[in-house]
């Protein structure tokens, strides 16, 4: 009978040793839903005016702190960052945005609907240009075949 004791507390001593890995499987599938709804919401944090851009095989600029958005919506209206310009308004909202950055003109990001008059697009450049606005970045979509 002490045999029978002897080994049942045997049994007891072989318990399980903790086990030392670390289960990934939930940090990864965490991981690529977060990559997910950045890759989804990250292009609509850019603009807020619906603009039809052409395509282009360029690279893509840097996005630099101290620039504005000028945006020219389908139907011609002229957007500065999200809000909208009275026609004759540019001129004197371009001042502004000098004053505001010290005098030296910031980057300027042109955005123009694909089916708009090309001299619609020039009057808004020429603006630009005698404001003393010289950077100028033409956006445009990404396309892998450009006609």
């Amino acid at each position: 009978m002490a045999m029978g004791l002897h080994h049942s507390g045997r049994k007891h001593r072989r318990l399980r040793a903790p086990m030392a890995e670390i289960n990934v499987t939930p940090f990864v599938d965490v991981m690529l839903v977060l990559l997910i709804i950045f890759m989804v919401t990250a292009p609509l944090l850019n603009s807020g005016v619906p603009v039809d851009l052409p395509d282009s095989r360029a690279k893509a600029l840097s996005q630099e702190p101290e620039q504005i958005t000028l945006s020219l919506s389908a139907d011609g209206r002229l957007y500065l960052d999200n809000d909208e310009l009275a026609p004759g308004e540019l001129p004197d909202r371009l001042e502004a945005a000098r004053s505001a950055a010290g005098g030296e003109p910031p980057q300027v990001t042109l955005r123009a609907d694909r089916n708009l008059d090309y001299g619609r697009v020039m009057a808004v450049m020429g603006e630009l240009n005698r404001a003393g606005f010289n950077a100028i970045s033409l956006v445009t979509g990404s396309s892998s075949e450009v006609p």
